[in-house]
């Protein structure tokens, strides 16, 4: 869908502190918060590595004193301490860091999860949901690793390293140019090796979003799929991208591998040659062997800093990678709020009289093409008004501009004589039911998706909207009633049971206007006449405005808007069109004349008559 046509800086509403694009801005912002429990977990850390550090320097005193027949029992009861201690140090900074990164991963899915719930419906439609999945799941786990468990090991090993390249040049500066030139060589290398990490890291990111993607079209439309026996073509090409995936995965693994054997060589030929150089000094009484001894360990006790180090690089760019593409998606618009301080600016329009929906000369776009041109028209207060036309008239797009998804190009549109552009949303939502085409039912007892918009509602208010919307005889048959389980998107009731069930939704949400799209075209002849008494009733306590393809559910109308080409054709009741309007007339004609009162039939003739446009 293309983007509507909307001032940007006025549909925008951003978290305080909140720059679309930095490649770690928002995230870097939440891992703020725990900086006490990951500087804890550091210095944690930090005080294991003064304990492993010591360790060397303890053995070779016990050697030295052993040598010289001095007493030993002090010095094993101390290097017992630091043994225990460096276990110790080293459990409680893993978990101190582990915890630090769940809190993060946890605030960062619920930040995402926010800014996705309230993005700019326009903007939102634009992504592939699949993507957005991937990010809001797997890329955060990844977020965790990058800024708690790969940057606390950067530093702790980093500390480490230097720490006992500063204990080996104590004890012999010549040993220790040895092994820094080749261990130098090894890190220059593993460092390329990190830095091409990165690159094939974001590359498998978006691989694996573009399959989860993909996934969520097919599995969203698996009727579809299989109605159309495309399973041999979609798995074609679902495993297609999985092999895209798998490519970019095994060169991120393959660099992941090539960065400990790097480090390994350069510290196998570090110590052979310090061990080749000590042994000769030792042999000549130059270096004592105790020295010899300590300096050999701090190199075994490198080795895995030094590993552990790199690893860490490598996964902190993945991390980063991860990072970039979470702060892509904390960048969606948000929908604008509306609220404007000062009480003239949501008083009721005096020129609005009493009616609860108005349009005054709106115009909308879908990119560069018009969907709606100038449209004018006002809704009593009580009574059902009734929108038809052919499709690609604009009648949805009424309907999305009332409930603010979109926001007009241009005109206004007043809800209880209120400019809703400078109502807040909550308000503008709460006097406005919406019963949209699909029938949105959500995975739940029947109970929670009936009072999802009004949760506080009470069994008697419960009932009545089970009543009007006939869902009485169904809510009876099922085996726990009310608190019977539905599947995603409402599985287990069927395709008319689910329009009524967010028809008593929308009642129990007690709105001022009700908007129904479409909200007959699942139900038979017999349930149809049964809720044109419902919606009768309904609009003798509210407006009710109804698109309908099918004539016979609005006959009985108290006004008809006809649109066409996203304009206002004409006005009026139903006697009053069939003599006036063509258009009208062809569309009623077709259907009555043919006595259509069952879905499907009518809705073919209507949509036959015109050609469907690109926009509805």
């Amino acid at each position: 869908m293309a983007v509507p046509q909307a001032d940007p800086a006025a549909s925008r509403t951003d978290v305080p502190g909140d720059e679309a694009g930095g490649e770690t801005g928002t995230i870097s912002r939440l891992a703020r918060r725990h900086r006490r429990l990951l500087l804890a977990g550091v210095l944690t850390g930090i005080l294991g590595v003064t304990a492993t550090l010591a360790q060397p320097l303890v053995i070779g005193e016990l050697i030295e004193a052993a040598g010289l027949g001095n007493p030993l029992t002090w010095i094993i009861v101390l290097l017992a301490g630091l043994f225990l201690a460096d276990a110790a140090l080293s459990a409680g900074q893993a978990y101190l860091i582990g915890r630090a990164g769940e809190n993060i991963v946890c605030d960062a899915r619920a930040h995402l999860a926010g800014r996705v719930i309230r993005a700019d419906l326009a903007r939102f439609q634009q992504q592939r949901q699949g993507d957005v999945h991937t990010r809001l799941v797997s890329d955060t786990s990844l977020v965790k690793i990058a800024l708690s468990h790969s940057l606390a090991q950067l530093i702790i090993n980093g500390l480490m390293v230097l720490g006992g390249i500063a204990l080996m040049a104590w004890i012999d500066v010549w040993l220790l140019l040895i092994t820094l030139g080749c261990l130098g060589t090894a890190s220059v290398a593993s460092l390329w090796l990190a830095k091409r990490l990165r690159v094939v890291a974001v590359e498998n990111r978006e691989d694996t979003g573009e399959f989860g993607a993909d996934l969520q079209r097919v599995l969203s439309a698996l009727t579809t799929v299989k109605a159309a026996r495309a399973e041999d073509r979609e798995q074609a090409g679902l495993a297609e991208l999985a092999g895209r995936a798998r490519r970019s995965g095994i060169r991120v693994s393959a660099y992941n591998a090539l960065l400990s054997p790097t480090m390994n060589v350069g510290m196998q030929i570090s110590l052979a040659a310090v061990v080749g150089a000590g042994m000769a000094r030792v042999a000549t009484g130059s270096m004592p062997a105790a020295d010899l001894t300590a300096f050999v360990m701090y190199l075994f006790y490198l080795v895995s800093p030094l590993v552990l180090f790199f690893l860490a690089v490598g996964q902190f760019q993945q991390g980063r990678a991860a990072i970039q593409r979470v702060d892509e998606l904390v960048g969606l618009e948000q929908e604008e709020d509306g609220a404007v301080a000062g009480a003239p600016l949501t008083a009721p329009d005096p020129d609005s009289g009493r009616a609860a929906v108005e349009f005054r000369d709106v115009h909308f776009a879908y990119g560069e093409q018009a969907t709606l041109s100038g449209v004018s028209f006002t809704v009593p207060e009580r009574g059902l008004t009734a929108v038809v036309g052919p499709s690609g008239a604009g009648k949805t797009t009424v309907f999305q501009l009332i409930e603010r998804f979109y926001r007009a190009g241009s005109g206004r549109i007043l809800v209880d004589g209120r400019d809703i552009a400078r109502l807040p949303l909550q308000d503008v939502r709460g006097r406005v039911g919406y019963v949209q085409q699909d029938s949105a039912a959500m995975r739940g007892t029947l109970r929670a998706n009936l009072v999802y918009a009004n949760p506080e509602a009470d069994e008697a208010e419960i009932r009545e909207a089970v009543e009007m919307a006939g869902l009485t005889s169904v809510v009876d048959a099922l085996p726990q009633g009310l608190d019977t389980e539905l599947g995603d998107q409402g599985s287990g009731l069927s395709g008319g049971q689910r329009q009524r069930l967010c028809i008593a939704r929308a009642l129990l949400q007690r709105p001022a206007v009700m908007l129904l799209d479409e909200a007959t075209s699942h139900l038979d002849s017999d349930a149809e006449q049964a809720f044109r008494n419902v919606l009768r009733r309904v609009s003798q306590r509210c407006a009710v405005i109804a698109i309908a393809h099918r004539i016979s559910t609005v006959v009985d109308a108290d006004r008809i808007v006809v649109l066409d080409g996203g304009r206002v054709r004409d006005i009026g009741a139903h006697q009053e069109l069939m003599k006036r309007d063509e258009l009208y007339r062809r569309l009623a004609s077709a259907q009555l004349d043919a006595g259509a009162v069952r879905p499907g039939p009518a809705d073919a003739a209507a949509e036959a008559l015109e050609p469907v446009p690109a926009g509805r």
